[in-house]
């Protein structure tokens, strides 16, 4: 039987869609270009794409699919499934509006942002434009409409990378929207259009932004997707009846059962049968074998399983084995729910003799969240679905082809009516998100119920001010098609480590559409993959390269970051700096909502980083490398970095030392600057600290341009105190900075600070050695009369500091040879001798032993360390 067969069509039903309903029509204009109605436009662009498919095909992370499924899936010019070639020409046409912009003072020609957005962010995703269509992680709009609004001005161009669904592009949006913008209550910040460029690696991603972002009618949006629901219910709504007191019902869903086996007997159990109690309402952890009156458990009985023939894949396979056990229905108008009868025994059985060879699947890829299901028998995406709601579910795809908010609205529904969806007592079902889970008792939602209702859904994320943001599909590590320095801000949620799958979570929505994800460029940690954590940082700073290159000198970039992982912190920290930014602040987003991961994982984040960094500005890039020697580049560096720190930060009644601030993390900002340029620092830490002194001024232990030390001084005296930086002690860097916290005020014997301090330690890695209390204070304190100890003077400062350094670089020494002994592995070591010992091999240009002892270290030492991971990867980039 063919697909025409299947479906039973007839003149009389198929003239819903005989006459389509069309959008608006009336003349358009885009690029310069003036059609006479949308659809032309859409067809012109469409075969303009097909030309250039070959090209493109040559940019990395060009999806995996047919050109006629890209051709089909995208809406040029605003949309492309794959890398977009007009984007540059979008960007050209945003430059010519930012000059009638700025004579019209909507915006200002030289409009500069010195400091970080540094307030902690909380929002919630109750919010139409963020429920329409499921996803593995999103940042809510209104959210990032806040970064953007700081960060921009009317007329400016966003960039997201890693795009997802394109809540940058919503945000963008907004923020030309007076509501939207007053419901923030920020202050100083100016309403009006921005664009934005969202891009993703993967096509069901793009295809959701798009359909959030693009201008969308939603009144005919409902009339094609209801038409489409009339047609598919007349040929195939007979799958989703039920019989009571001998009257056909519309079922809402039905109830599902695994049938197990007995561990004792072997005897077929119907797990719904003998664990679930609707009376009482509650299920059995464990029950009696009807049989053999063995005592039988989810753990000790296991799955039973049939053999059947597979037409889809035109092979026999073994399948877990489930049964229908209760059906949920209308009458008269009326909800009710019973046990299975014969009616729908029957039902089944003549659904089973449809010939579905016609049909498409799609393999799920090999993947860490996929392979639990492949024991039992579900490796394609229609062993994902009952047989009725597959064929159901292929109709409707046939018939949203080409429209990409019927093919978005269609996605939407696509895991809530499989088999994942669990069974819950109060009827209240749900998914486990960020998983492939079959549950024991699922339920089979009626797609045509589940696609009307998201109809409604779809329609409230009609927002006036869509149309100002462009789509498309490619990766973020060649991002070829958008020129240098043409980008004015970039706000981007990239992958962290192996926190979730995207493509493999994603293969069900793509296997639908036809299109998958090239993973080539996934930056991703995963066995499946094979990609451990410096393939992906490698791919991350490739990415980050990309994004210093496309943005403008002196703009910023915010990443928001989400993993509590050691190792994939210090990647993203490493991957930024050596691209080239220069972070000036870390805060907190509360998305008021956790992921399957972050509640059931121990060390999973409660609460994602937001990083600020800043592209330096051009003249200081010209100066270091024409004059790399010149000193004078040092407090350049310095000065532009000072203006680009938040001045104060209150905590309730008290001043909060801002870290960024102290002179250690600033040597460390221009260690890291020179280094990632392959330079040597032109002064030592002593030299610097002298320096900071006669360039900047000093308050609380901190430094301050002129400007910024008025503005704090001011602030200081509105406050009661201030208050030390939280600093739990890991290794002697931060041990060293906790003393000083303790000495700020007065000295203290060591017998009043070791109590404190065995307090403050906490979270040492394996295999670092902390030294000894006493030991540091011998070595970067002085001690008074009286046994007292206090942080030394300047000239004290520079003798212990010569001290410190010799005695760091003896370990170091040490080290070394260990490293030489054949086979020898260093099992534990002192993470500052390390630090001191790199930076000296990269000033000797001996890459060499920087290479020899990263291999002999435990690895965590190395990954979890950003200043050891930084020499490393430049060591291997010139061995």
């Amino acid at each position: 039987m063919d697909t025409e067969q299947l479906y039973a069509f007839t003149a009389e039903n198929e003239g819903g869609l005989n006459e389509p309903i069309r959008e608006n029509d009336g003349p358009v204009t885009v690029l310069g270009m003036t059609f006479e109605n949308d659809e032309e436009r859409r067809e012109y662009f469409r075969e303009q794409l097909r030309e250039r498919l070959p090209e493109l095909r040559k940019i990395e992370g060009f999806p995996i699919g047919e050109d006629d499924d890209i051709i089909r899936l995208s809406d040029p010019p605003y949309y492309t499934a794959c890398p977009n070639p007009w984007l540059n020409d979008f960007i050209a046409q945003w430059e010519k509006e930012k000059k009638q912009l700025e004579a019209e003072g909507k915006r200002d020609e030289d409009f500069e942002v010195k400091q970080p957005y540094a307030a902690d962010v909380s929002e919630g995703k109750n919010n139409p434009i963020y429920l329409a269509h499921a996803y593995h992680t999103k940042v809510p709009h209104p959210a990032i409409m806040r970064y953007i609004l700081h960060y921009t001005q009317p007329g400016d161009i966003i960039y997201d990378g890693f795009a997802g669904t394109g809540m940058t592009g919503v945000a963008s949006n907004l923020c030309s929207s007076d509501t939207s913008v007053s419901n923030l209550h920020e202050i100083n910040v100016v309403t009006g259009v921005r664009h934005c460029i969202c891009s993703d690696l993967s096509p069901i991603a793009t295809l959701i932004s798009a359909s959030y972002n693009l201008p969308f009618n939603c009144n005919e949006f409902e009339a094609k997707a209801k038409a489409i629901l009339d047609q598919v219910e007349k040929e195939l709504g007979w799958m989703f009846e039920t019989e009571i007191n001998g009257s056909k019902a519309k079922i809402n869903y039905a109830i599902w059962s695994d049938v197990f086996l007995c561990p004792n007997c072997g005897k077929e159990l119907v797990l719904w049968d003998h664990a679930v109690n609707l009376e009482d309402e509650y299920i059995k952890n464990e029950f009696s074998c009807p049989h053999c009156g063995s005592l039988c458990t989810k753990k000790n009985m296991i799955r039973a399983h049939e053999t059947i023939f597979d037409p889809l894949l035109e092979k026999t396979i073994s399948m877990s084995k489930k049964k229908l056990v209760r059906v949920n229905f209308i009458y008269n108008k009326k909800r009710g729910e019973s046990n299975v009868g014969q009616y729908d025994i029957n039902l089944l059985q003549r659904i089973e003799q449809l010939d579905i060879s016609a049909l498409h699947t799609s393999k799920i890829p090999k993947g860490d969240e996929v392979s639990r299901n492949e024991k039992d028998g579900i490796t394609h995406i229609h062993h994902f679905y009952t047989k009725r709601s597959f064929i159901y579910l292929s109709r409707v795809n046939e018939l949203v082809k080409g429209d990409i908010y019927l093919q978005a609205w269609f996605t939407s529904v696509l895991l809530n009516v499989s088999k994942m969806y669990k069974f819950r007592l109060d009827r209240k079902g749900s998914m486990l998100y960020g998983t492939f889970y079959i549950p024991s008792l699922n339920v089979e939602f009626n797609p045509y119920r589940t696609l009307l209702n998201k109809i409604k859904d779809f329609s409230l994320t009609q927002y006036a001010e869509r149309s100002n943001s462009i789509i498309s599909l490619n990766s973020a590590t060649s991002l070829c098609t958008v020129n240098s320095n043409s980008i004015d801000y970039i706000f981007t949620d990239p992958p962290f480590g192996s926190n979730l799958m995207y493509s493999e979570l994603s293969s069900i929505w793509e296997g639908w559409i036809n299109l998958k994800t090239n993973t080539n460029t996934e930056a991703i940690v995963s066995t499946v993959q094979n990609k451990d954590i410096s393939v992906y940082y490698k791919l991350l700073f490739q990415s980050l390269k990309e994004y210093y290159r496309i943005l403008k000198s002196g703009k910023w970039l915010t990443v928001e970051f989400s993993n509590t992982s050691a190792s994939v912190w210090n990647s993203i920290q490493t991957a930024i700096q050596n691209a080239g930014f220069i972070i000036a602040n870390v805060s907190a987003l509360d998305k008021k909502q956790g992921s399957f991961k972050a509640v059931t994982t121990t060390t999973a984040v409660k609460q994602d980083l937001v990083i600020s960094c800043y592209k330096p500005s051009a003249k200081i890039v010209d100066n270091i490398s024409t004059k790399p020697e010149d000193e004078k580049n040092v407090w350049d560096i310095i000065n532009e970095h000072l203006q680009h720190l938040t001045p104060h930060i209150k905590q309730g009644e008290n001043t909060t030392v801002i870290a960024e601030r102290t002179p250690k993390l600033l040597f460390d900002k221009v260690v890291t600057y020179y280094v990632q340029h392959g330079l040597n620092v032109p002064m030592d830490a002593q030299t610097f600290q002298k320096g900071l002194r006669e360039h900047f001024i000093e308050r609380d232990g901190m430094f301050f341009t002129a400007e910024d030390a008025a503005k704090y001084d001011e602030e200081r005296r509105k406050t009661r105190g201030i208050v030390p930086m939280g600093i739990i002690v890991s290794d002697e860097a931060n041990g060293i900075e906790w003393l000083k916290n303790q000495l700020r005020e007065s000295p203290k014997t060591y017998q009043q600070i070791q109590p404190l301090w065995m307090q403050a330690i906490g979270d040492v890695r394996k295999g670092c050695i902390l030294p000894e209390l006493r030991t540091i204070l011998e070595e970067n304190f002085i001690e008074e009369e009286g046994g007292k100890w206090r942080i030394p003077n300047y000239e004290e400062a520079l003798d212990l500091a010569k001290l410190h350094h010799k005695s760091l670089m003896r370990q170091f020494k040490f080290i070394v040879e260990m490293a030489q002994k054949p086979r020898a592995r260093i099992k534990e070591a002192n993470p500052e001798a390390l630090r001191e010992g790199f930076k000296q091999c990269f000033k000797d240009r001996d890459f060499a032993t920087i290479m020899l002892v990263s291999e002999k270290l435990p690895q965590n030492i190395l990954t979890e360390d950003p200043d050891l991971l930084q020499y490393y990867d430049i060591a291997q980039m010139r061995v």
